[in-house]
């Protein structure tokens, strides 16, 4: 039985193809970085599985990937991402994000709709740069300010750095304060914002139309040994957050959340 990391959803009654669906969500994942370059994706057999689509679906949405230069298809090797990233990251200060990271957490009231440890699988296991089938704690939550929902956020954490995490001490402590507080040091990280559309999933609990804009943000976090120790899959509405760049090149100290839940993460351009 899959886990709930790869069970996925198409809308059977939507407009848009089924095949389209499913492409549109592997896109996602690709132009996101959460498959890098160079890894496979699932063969036509086992996305017909987990989409629950026949296999000639799960073939038309794989020949789309490839027919925008996404991916590249063989016969023997399976099929790869081929797609790079066009432009280089911006570089900024790990102190600073986290501590804004943090204020925000202990800013918003937060609700967990899971708990629980599944077993790696890609893309997952591949950005936690994990073996398929590790055991990680994975966590789905819902961040709130007064008037409603900010974003829905899912954690993963190798079970090794989780033994600090309980959902009784999410409910009052953010996960990157626990972390620190089991002896883990946040040393760098990853973050890739993208925009995406509001699935049924997702817009029950948001409190968002069905096809409403969203931010998507994806954040790896590593230690000092460059090991990743966290990865967040978040979703948040547009109308009450954002994410503001300083691109002065000087180090400040990072502006408090505003009361929209806005999350200020300051950062200087590398590519000058």
């Amino acid at each position: 039985m899959e886990s709930k990391d790869q069970r996925r959803t198409v809308r059977r009654l939507h407009a848009v193809p089924l095949y389209h669906q499913i492409f549109l969500q592997l896109r996602e994942e690709i132009t996101s970085g959460e498959r890098v370059f160079g890894s496979r994706l699932p063969t036509e057999q086992e996305l017909a599985a987990a989409y629950n689509v026949s296999r000639i679906t799960a073939r038309r949405a794989l020949d789309e990937l490839a027919r925008n230069h996404l991916v590249g298809r063989k016969r023997r090797t399976g099929t790869h991402v081929t797609f790079a990233p066009p432009a280089p990251p911006i570089a900024g200060s790990i102190d600073q994000a986290l501590e804004t990271l943090v204020r925000f957490g202990r800013s918003t009231r937060i609700r967990i709709l899971e708990f629980g440890e599944v077993a790696a699988k890609p893309p997952i296991s591949d950005v936690m740069e994990v073996a398929p089938g590790t055991p990680l704690l994975r966590v789905a939550r819902v961040r709130s300010l007064a008037d409603g929902p900010i974003g829905h956020l899912v954690s993963w954490v190798p079970v090794a750095f989780a033994g600090s995490i309980t959902r009784a001490s999410l409910s009052q402590t953010t996960m990157l304060d626990l972390m620190e507080q089991g002896g883990i040091t946040i040393a760098g990280g990853e973050q890739t914002i993208t925009a995406n559309l509001a699935d049924g999933s997702l817009a029950g609990v948001l409190d968002v139309d069905i096809g409403a804009p969203l931010l998507r943000v994806s954040r790896t976090l590593t230690d000092a040994r460059r090991r990743p120790v966290q990865h967040i899959l978040a979703h948040y509405r547009p109308d009450r957050y954002q994410i503001r760049l300083d691109l002065g090149g000087r180090a400040m100290d990072a502006d408090p959340i505003e009361p929209d839940g806005s999350d200020y993460v300051r950062a200087s351009d590398s590519s000058a």
